[in-house]
């Protein structure tokens, strides 16, 4: 039983660990990505909200507004209200990572009109999402400390929501961030080079979220690894 317990609480910490180089590695490289590309001024000058609303406006979404929000890389589309919201730097930035950030968000928006399948998806599972993030925690820090392995077992059901959610996620963010770069040529947005950077910049973007699917993966392995133990034992 020693040896058993033993083998499960290192690979424990192995997969612990595991996760946190992924989440830290992600991080560092989309945040050097977005360090190189925000010193690079597109030919045209345009800020990120300029370029948002050129390509709105080209695809027929005049009636999304586009605000500038605070925070470092805060940007998102609210398919609720019909707003592109960009963070300060991109709002009012004119390099490759503003243009890239503000058409990747339009990509949202065009996915909206077009009525997305994966996009509908993940916006109709909003709700359950939070409820299952709050509800999943409470119900895994409550069954670790005291031993319910029942309420351990729900939390891990909850996490598997958490999961599903963020692979529904990968298809909506590469086909926002190749929808932007189609944007971007099609109206002559940046050059050939500035294509490249911008790509780049949303490979990183986009390899976030890979990363997140993957250190769920692993968590919800950890935690399946502790339920057994201690079932074992």
């Amino acid at each position: 039983m020693i040896f058993i317990y033993n083998y499960y609480y290192n690979f424990d910490i192995i997969i612990f660990a595991v996760t946190l180089v992924i989440t830290l590695g992600a991080q560092a490289y989309i945040s050097a990505k977005y360090a190189s590309t925000r010193r690079i001024r597109t030919s045209k000058g345009l800020t990120g909200r300029e370029v948002a609303r050129k390509i709105l406006d080209a695809n027929g979404l005049d009636n999304v507004r586009i605000n500038e929000v605070s925070g470092e890389l805060t940007d998102h589309y609210d398919p609720r209200n019909k707003t592109v919201n960009l963070s300060s730097d991109i709002y009012n930035g004119t390099s490759v990572a503003s243009a890239s950030v503000a058409s990747h968000e339009c990509g949202h928006a065009i996915q909206d009109k077009d009525g997305y399948l994966f996009l509908r998806i993940r916006s109709s599972i909003v709700p359950l999402v939070n409820f299952s993030s709050h509800a999943g925690y409470i119900a895994i820090l409550l069954g670790l400390i005291f031993s319910w392995m029942d309420l351990l077992f729900i939390g891990i059901i909850f996490e598997a929501v958490i999961l599903l959610f963020q692979l529904i996620t990968l298809p909506v963010e590469f086909n926002a961030s190749h929808r932007a770069l189609v944007q971007l040529d099609g109206l002559n947005l940046v050059t050939d080079r500035e294509h490249s950077k911008a790509r780049g910049m949303l490979i990183a973007a986009a390899l976030t979220y890979v990363a997140s699917v993957a250190t769920a993966i692993l968590e919800i392995l950890r935690l399946l690894l502790i339920f057994s133990s201690r079932d074992d034992r």
